[in-house]
Parts: C-alpha cells; sequence; structure tokens
C-alpha cells in the first residue's frame, strides 16, 4: 500500500510532541485543513479548552451548500446526540440535590406507564439498558406527538430485553428523561437546560429537532449519496420529543464556554462527575459505558464524551484539563469526528493518541487519497513452508504506544489472545508471525483479521482483494 501522501499529510506532525501552543495551533489547523480536503466536508468549526482556557477556535468553510455564507463564531451547529450530555447534566443536578436518585424506578415520576416499564430504573435509561422500545425505530408518530402519546404508542411493541441485562443505544431513554426533569422541576426541559447551562448564550443555543425549520445562523446537515455522487440535505423532523436526544444546537464559543462551567464545576460537583462516569455494570456483557457518558482509555487516560449525528464530538480529559469540541456538516466518506478528536489530542500531548485510532484513520482516508489503488492480497504470504502473517502501521508514525498485535481467524477461534497468533515488530513498522503452511488445510478457506492492543480489530484496506464480502469484510486466505 502506497502510505507516503497520507503519512505526509497526517502522520509526520503528530510524532513531534510539539511544547509550545503557537506550534500547536499551527499542527492542528493544518490536519483540520487536510481533513476537510480529503473528506470533502463543507463547514467545519473547531474548538480546544486546556486549563480553563480557550486555546484554540478555528471556523472553516459554508454553513451550508446553498449559499456562500462562512461559519463564525455565531454559526450554530446541530449537535444532534451530543445533546445528551446536557440532558445527562441536567439530571444529575437534580440527583445531587436529593431529588431523585440513579435506583429510583421511572414509575415514580411517570405517571401511567406500561406495566412492562414499571420497575425500569433512571441508571437503565442513563446506561442505555432499559430494553424499551426505541421510539426512532417507529415511524408513524405526528411530528406534534405530546409525550403520553408517543408512550401509548411504545406500549403496544415489546420490550426488547430484561432492564440491565446489555447495551442498546435507545432515543426513548431520552424522551423518559426529559419527563422527569420536567415533573421535578415544574420547567419545560428547555427552560430547565438553558437557564442552568447556558444562562449567558442569548442568541447562540437553540433546541429544535426539525432539520428544515429556518433558524437564523443554524448549520444545516447533509448526507452524501454515493450513487448521485453529490449531498442531500437532512429534511427529518422528529418533534419535541426528540429535544433532549438530538436537539441542541449550539455555537463553538457557547459550546467552549459550557465546557470550562463544567470543568470548574459550575454545573455539578467533582461527586456527582465521578457518578456520572462510573462503569454501569452490565448482566450479559463487558460494554464500557458511564451513565450517559461514552469511557475511552488513551493510553491509561481515560476522557469521557459522546458524538451526534456523524457530525460532532466532544470529549474532555480530566486528568489533562483539556477538552476537544469538534462540528462539521458532512463528509463524503466515513465520519471523522472520533479519528479527529484522537489525532488533535495527540498533538497536545503524544501519549494521548491512541494508536489504533491512528491506524484507523489512514485506513478511511486511503480510498479518497488514493482512488484507483490495485485490489492485491493482503495480510499474509507464502514463502516456501511457511505462511506469514503481515501488518504494517503506517509509515514513520511511532509505535511506542502499541502494545501487542494478533491474528484472530476461524483457524483460531478468533481468538485475539491466542499466543501462537502473537506477532512480532520487525523494521519499517511491519509486525510479523510466522506459522508453518501445514498448519493449514489445502483448499480450505480460512477468514482472519488484525487485532492491536487486543480490542481494536482493524478496518481492512478497501484495496484489498482477499475479502470475504460479509459485513464484516473479513480478510481470507486460502492456501492451493
Amino acid at each position: 500500500m502506497k502510505q507516503s501522501i497520507l503519512t505526509a499529510i497526517f502522520f509526520n506532525v503528530s510524532i513531534l510532541g510539539f511544547s509550545q501552543t503557537a506550534e500547536q495551533s499551527k499542527a492542528i489547523d493544518s490536519y483540520i485543513k487536510d481533513v476537510i480536503k480529503i473528506n470533502e466536508i463543507p463547514g467545519m468549526a473547531v474548538g480546544i479548552v486546556k486549563n480553563d482556557k480557550v486555546t484554540f477556535q478555528q471556523y472553516y468553510g459554508r454553513e451550508n451548500l446553498e449559499s456562500d455564507k462562512k461559519v463564525d463564531s455565531k454559526s450554530m451547529f446541530r449537535i444532534y446526540s451530543n445533546t445528551k450530555l446536557v440532558a445527562n447534566i441536567g439530571l444529575f443536578k437534580l440527583i445531587e440535590e436529593g431529588k431523585l436518585s440513579v435506583d429510583d424506578k421511572i414509575s415514580k415520576f411517570i405517571g401511567n406507564m406500561p406495566k412492562d416499564w414499571q420497575n425500569i430504573q433512571v441508571k437503565n435509561l442513563l446506561s442505555h439498558s432499559s430494553g424499551l422500545p426505541d421510539m426512532a425505530d417507529v415511524k408513524d408518530f405526528s411530528e406534534k406527538a405530546t409525550h403520553s402519546e408517543v408512550i401509548s404508542r411504545l406500549s403496544k411493541e415489546k420490550n426488547e430485553f430484561e432492564a440491565g441485562d446489555h447495551y442498546r443505544y435507545n432515543q426513548t431513554n431520552y424522551l423518559l428523561i426529559t419527563m422527569i426533569i420536567e415533573k421535578i422541576t415544574g420547567k419545560t426541559f428547555e427552560e430547565y437546560i438553558l437557564e442552568n447551562q447556558f444562562p449567558d448564550s442569548h442568541n447562540q443555543v437553540v433546541f429544535s429537532s426539525n432539520s428544515i425549520e429556518k433558524i437564523p445562523n443554524r448549520v444545516g446537515k447533509y448526507n452524501y449519496n454515493p450513487e448521485k455522487k453529490q449531498y442531500e440535505k437532512l429534511t427529518s423532523i422528529d418533534g419535541v420529543r426528540s429535544h433532549s436526544a438530538n436537539g441542541l444546537a449550539v455555537t463553538l464559543p457557547a459550546f467552549l464556554q459550557w465546557s470550562i462551567h463544567f470543568s470548574k464545576n459550575d454545573f455539578v460537583k467533582p461527586e456527582t462527575k465521578k457518578m456520572m462516569w462510573k462503569p454501569f455494570h452490565y448482566k450479559n456483557n463487558d460494554w464500557e459505558f458511564g451513565h450517559g457518558w461514552e469511557i475511552t482509555d488513551n493510553n491509561n487516560t481515560k476522557s469521557y464524551g459522546f458524538s451526534g449525528g456523524n457530525v460532532s464530538a466532544y470529549s474532555i480529559f480530566p486528568d489533562k484539563n483539556l477538552a476537544i469540541v469538534v462540528m462539521y456538516n458532512a463528509n463524503k466518506g466515513f465520519p471523522v469526528m472520533y479519528q479527529m478528536v484522537n489525532h488533535i489530542a495527540g498533538i497536545i500531548d503524544k501519549n494521548l493518541m491512541n494508536p489504533y485510532m491512528l491506524a484507523e484513520e489512514i485506513t478511511i482516508a486511503e480510498p479518497f487519497v488514493h482512488p484507483n489503488l490495485k485490489k492485491e492480497i493482503y495480510g499474509y504470504r507464502i514463502e516456501n513452508d511457511q505462511l506469514i502473517f503481515s501488518y504494517q502501521y503506517p509509515e514513520n508514525s511511532s509505535t511506542e504506544f502499541i502494545k501487542n498485535i494478533s491474528v484472530a481467524g476461524t483457524f483460531n477461534n478468533w481468538n485475539m489472545n491466542d499466543p501462537s497468533y502473537q506477532m512480532t515488530p520487525k523494521k519499517d513498522n511491519v509486525f510479523e508471525v510466522v506459522l508453518p503452511k501445514s498448519q493449514f488445510e489445502k483448499g480450505k478457506t480460512y477468514g482472519f483479521k488484525f487485532v492491536m492492543n487486543k480490542n481494536g480489530w482493524l478496518t481492512i484496506p478497501y484495496n484489498a482483494a482477499n475479502t470475504d464480502g460479509t459485513q464484516d469484510n473479513n480478510l481470507v486466505l486460502k492456501i492451493d
């Protein structure tokens, strides 16, 4: 694979460990411009808070494809499911005040609950372990359906699983969080959030889950249609019921000030944050997710955040007193918000660079940088009586935080911990493991993938000829 152009764009700058803010800002700005160019992103805003001060705040491109209006400090990006973070903080403020508990049953606050909903607890809503029917899957709501009408309609559907069993992302959870907040406070959800979290952000914040509602300075979202090879503007209308789940639009300055207030404990106390960020214990899987917050391990440094609509991401690194905001309005390929947060964090502090996310970034970008790469057998070669599995990490990039790379497949029951398939580093960032060819049956097809640091299943490069065509797009090997 020809990685030289991508390496020059994405990776050389990231391993230098800049120490001066001016150099960091220049490197981050250059990186963002490359991402925008590669992914054909129409408009973007990126901000960084370090030690409770805004250290980076930049705007790129256009608000909407229908006009030439530039993205600026007044542009309000709809952050979609990142809205859930402000809902979580609003709810935990009430928990902090002793007005409810995560262990309370939702029926304590919401009347006329369906029988199968009675024993669901507040913590099940926050951890997406409620098992409730997801209102996003039901398409026959009217735009102005009341909360009670939504619940009445959903009550006709069966619960998916027992509360607490496992994680399943679910929008109904946040309708119920809205109802609990409104019951306790006597205010609308929007009033409560704006008064308590955005008191100084007049005309910089708005709640609307109507994508076609005309709101001054609100940035439109677009989805790319690969068949027509063009962007199409989102036209969904979700109604007030979705405000706490996906309705917030906010300017970058207001978002950054919100982050500063949150970091300084102006919204909730440190002890309350620990409650939010405590991993929920699911009965039947080991998914690491807090009470409304994603948890990420960046080389033993925890970060907490969320993303929204594949066009926004927020991440806070409490131990580093660092927070990053990324908001944009479309991208031609795979969503890039998580990779951007990871990369920007790595420019600021190399210890925050996740090597798996970095590898994913180059794989995702490859089709746009090298669209005409020849299809070829990838991931293994045969030399005499030996089968050699081989994986190359991006050239000139640091492998300091790669603890291990392994091969998992049908030949070892997809066991990433199998010591026989642990790879060893060679020169030029190549990892290999050599096995006897006789260990594999002639004419039989085996599926496999590479796994980094025991939990990162690496995406297959688009130019790999040996894939199985399934949804997982596994690599395959066959010995003739």
